[in-house]
This record gives structure tokens, C-alpha cells and sequence, in this order.
């Protein structure tokens, strides 16, 4: 069946040509019908989400299953044994089961529940055995909640590496990983890498799991970005740590996120102190303690165990979709997108925008960062154009999106370069660095666009996006104007005014 929409007369013929080049669209069209029963707050309102990176949308029904199961039980702290509580230990150990299945995770791992991926990697970053002759290799291209796992290895003495990406794609350079993966020491040594970028949408290659594991090396894959559109199967990829936040996943519930270990390494973790609900027994008096066995130990205080049942209600939901049929549909949005956004030119012929990562759907997710440029090849301020989507109903985000190594890359941004804008001290924000780029007479942007396709895009949404953009053609800098935010004040100042 074909997807359907209510188009005028003079985008037919777009959507039409959309349907030949991407002929496995039509294999999607019950995330249509979805949309229309679940998710018609978006057509109703006529707001395009293109944010589905920064965090999922939920389904009404999941709200509504959620309600009805903790609206009609009495559920109280897991920790005892009184009925409440065993109640409520048997919705949260019946979500991790679930969890653990979904990921093909059953046999090998454990899962921790967590606030959200960057607190379960902040779990593998302070409980990691690093030391002197270890060492922690990241790729260049990670969440900030991965880099900062190097704070905690510097601390106890290993030696931090970064593996590089090359522009323009921004791929991870596979042989000079190879090479760093090579070159180690004999102690504990962690590689840490997303499966899919949050800043260009780039998926590295997963076989370089097995292959840091064969040299020595234990590996931590931030899925937190690959999830929600690709299947991941702890069966056929086997990092020791993976992380994820389930809200990113399918929207509801959030406060919930996912460290999944391997057992074979669950063991080499030591967390540096103890809470409530991760201990078996401990004293004042003695000042000892003796930690909860398995995921237990990592679990700190109490779990957010009203919300860990609608975990369950997402992977469900999730399946009765098909994972593969979320794909299907990102990738030839994405595809579409990617191709239109490239050919826009202003009428001097000068390219409308800059893409950052792939211009190609070849091992790329939804996720499509850019600038865009005046037609005297100036950079157009990002806030502002942040700021006319929302006017226009478009949800989209704009910044760093917290991966300063893959912006850096992107800008060819220098050690230099970054120095110089720490050398301005605790003043130093994404807004400060940029205008200090401008006043160094150099064309280079502290922050990007980013568009971001997932579980119920359409095309409308994309080709709205696209005319959108169109609108900047031929426009000036100047005559777009810029947004700057001033701190004493609390204020957005448009134009410099």
C-alpha cells in the first residue's frame, strides 16, 4: 500500500519522483497509519519533528498502557519484602528480561538501570580498573559523556588517546585505529566508540568490536544514537559495556537508561564507593562493606521503579513495528533529504549549505547536521536559524550537540584555534568562541544545524524542512540577522541591537 498524503497539485510531482528513486518507502506504510492513531498530535498541530536524536516521540498508547498498570496497582519501594515491594520487583526484574531479549542478551549480560546513558557511562568510567600502563582510547567523534570517562583514566595514571576521523565524511579512520589499538601497554585497556555518530549520523564499523577485544583491549559501544532506528544483537556484536537511553528509543518513559555487561567482564569493575541498595552488608563500626552481587552492586539507591515498567510498554511497541521497517523509512528519508539539501544553490551558483558527514545513505543514520551560507559564502548564524524554524513549526537542534571532537573535525578547527578561545577563561561558551572566530577573520563555526529523521518522519516533514532552507536563498547575512543571549540579563538580543 501506498503511504498517502493530503499534497497540493504542484508537490504531487515531488513525491512522485521521491517514490521512484526510493521505491522501498512503499514498504512502510503502516508507520502511516501509526502515525495517524498514535501519533496525530503532529499532523493536528502541523509540527514537523526533526529532532528524533535528542529524544524519541512516545506513542499515545504507551502513555495509556503505563497508566492503566501503575494507576490500578499499589507499588512501593522494591526494597523489602512486603507485597508493594515484591509487586514492584517483579515489574522491574520482567523489563530487564525484556530488555535483555530485545538486545539478544539473555545468556551473556547484565543490565544495570541507569538515569540515562551518560550515567551508565559514568558507571564503566569510574568503576574501570585504569592505571599506570593502561590506557583509554576513544574515537574522536564521541558524546561528551564518553570523553569525559578520560578524566577518570588520567586520574589513576593511563595514558589517553583519541582515534581520528577524516573530512569530509568524518568517518573513523579504521587503519590508524588499528595502528592505536596496536600500540599498548600490557595493562587494562578500554576502546570507546558510538555505533552511530550523534553529530553526522555516521555508523562506524562494528567489527572493530571483535577486533579490539582479539588485541587485548575491553570495549565500551555508546548505542545510545543506533538504537532507535537499527537493531543491535548482543549475539553477533559482543562489547564488554554497551549504553543507551531508552527515551531516545521510543519517547516514554525518560529517567530510564541502560548499561548492559558482558559477564565475563562484570567482574572487573570496582566502584570507588558504595550506596543504598548496592550493598548485601555494611558497618559503621567495622567500616566495611560488602557489595550486592551482579547488577545489584551498580544500581545506586532507589530505581526509578514507577517509570522502569513503561520500558517494557517501548520495546513492545517497538516490536510490533519492526525495527526493519524504521530503517527502511529513515534511510530513504534520510537518502532523499541529504540529495535535496546538496543541490539547493543561490542564483550565483554558491551552495546553500555545508553538510557535515556523508553525502551519501552508505552506512549513515537520520541524522543530517549543516551550516548554511549566504550567497557571498558567509556563515549564516545557526540561533537564528534555530529560532525562524521554530516560527515556522519545526522542531530541529542546533549547537555542538555535546561531540566537540566531531565539530572540530568538521570546521578544521585547530589546537591553536581551541586554545585561544580557553584562553578567554570562564567566559568561554559555544557564543563567545564563534564570535571570536569572526573577529579572527576566520569563516568557521562553533555549532551546526541538526536535523534529525526517526520512528514516524514522512516525507511532508522532510519536504517541509527542504523549503524551509529554500527560503534562505539569496538572502544576506545581514538581512538574516544573528542571535546572541546576553547573561547578565537573561535576554535573547536579535540583531546586535
Amino acid at each position: 500500500m501506498e503511504p498517502r498524503y493530503n499534497l497540493q497539485e504542484r508537490t504531487q510531482r515531488s513525491y512522485e519522483q521521491f517514490l521512484t528513486r526510493y521505491p522501498a518507502y512503499y514498504k512502510t506504510a503502516l508507520l502511516d497509519e501509526l502515525r495517524a492513531s498514535e501519533y496525530a498530535r503532529l499532523d493536528q498541530q502541523r509540527h514537523v519533528y526533526l529532532d528524533y536524536t535528542g529524544g524519541g516521540l512516545y506513542a499515545r498508547s504507551q502513555v495509556e498502557r503505563h497508566l492503566e498498570l501503575i494507576g490500578g496497582a499499589v507499588l512501593g519501594n522494591p526494597h523489602s519484602a512486603n507485597p508493594t515491594s515484591t509487586r514492584t520487583t517483579s515489574l522491574v526484574e520482567s523489563a530487564r528480561k525484556a530488555a535483555l531479549a530485545y538486545f539478544g542478551a539473555v545468556e551473556d549480560y547484565a543490565l544495570v538501570f541507569t538515569l540515562n546513558a551518560s550515567g551508565a557511562l559514568k558507571i564503566v568510567g569510574e568503576s574501570f580498573p585504569f592505571g599506570p600502563g593502561g590506557e583509554f582510547l576513544a574515537s574522536a567523534d564521541n558524546h561528551n559523556s564518553v570523553n569525559g570517562i578520560r578524566e577518570f583514566a588520567r586520574a589513576k595514571g593511563a595514558r589517553v588517546r583519541y582515534a581520528p576521523v577524516v573530512a569530509p565524511a568524518l568517518r573513523l579512520d579504521v587503519e590508524a585505529t588499528r595502528r592505536l589499538l596496536d600500540d599498548a601497554g600490557g595493562g587494562e585497556k578500554l576502546f570507546a566508540f558510538p555505533a552511530q555518530s550523534n553529530f553526522t549520523g555516521v555508523k562506524h564499523p562494528l567489527a572493530l568490536v571483535e577486533e579490539a577485544r582479539q588485541r587485548g583491549w575491553r570495549v565500551l559501544l555508546d548505542a545510545a544514537a543506533y538504537t532507535p532506528t537499527n537493531r543491535l544483537d548482543l549475539r553477533q556484536v559482543r562489547p564488554d559495556f554497551v549504553t543507551l537511553s531508552f527515551y531516545k528509543m521510543f519517547g516514554y518513559p525518560t529517567g530510564v537508561g541502560a548499561l548492559l555487561v558482558h559477564r565475563a567482564s562484570l567482574a572487573l569493575l570496582r566502584r570507588p564507593w558504595f550506596a543504598g541498595g548496592t550493598v548485601n552488608f555494611a558497618s559503621v563500626g567495622a567500616m566495611a562493606h560488602v557489595l550486592a552481587r551482579n547488577e545489584a552492586a551498580f544500581e545506586d539507591g532507589t530505581l526509578n521503579y514507577l517509570s522502569i515498567p513503561a520500558v517494557e510498554i517501548g520495546l513492545r511497541h517497538l516490536e510490533a513495528i519492526g525495527i526493519e521497517v524504521i530503517a527502511t523509512r529513515v534511510q530513504c528519508l534520510t537518502g532523499w533529504l541529504v540529495e535535496e539539501l546538496l543541490a539547493l544553490r543561490h542564483s550565483n551558483g554558491r551552495a546553500m549549505v555545508r553538510l557535515y558527514g556523508p553525502s551519501t545513505n552508505e552506512d549513515r543514520g537520520g541524522t543530517v547536521t549543516m551550516n548554511l551560507y549566504d550567497p557571498a559564502g558567509h556563515l549564516l548564524d545557526y540561533r537564528r536559524v534555530e529560532e525562524l524554524a521554530g516560527e515556522a513549526g519545526i522542531s530541529l537542534r542546533t549547537g555542538c550537540f555535546c561531540n566537540p571532537g566531531a565539530g572540530e573535525c568538521a570546521e578544521g578547527l585547530t589546537e591553536e584555534e581551541m586554545l585561544a578561545g580557553y584562553a578567554m577563561g570562564d567566559d568561554i561558551n559555544l557564543q563567545s568562541f564563534l564570535r571570536l572566530m569572526q573577529e579572527s577573520g576566520l569563516n568557521k563555526s562553533a555549532g551546526a544545524i541538526r536535523a534529525s529523521i526517526g520512528l514516524v518522519s514522512n516525507w511532508e516533514d522532510a519536504r517541509r524542512f527542504v523549503e524551509f532552507i529554500e527560503g534562505f536563498r539569496d538572502q544576506t547575512r545581514l538581512a538574516i540577522g544573528e542571535v546572541t543571549f546576553d547573561v547578565d540579563s537573561c535576554r535573547v538580543i536579535r540583531d546586535g541591537s
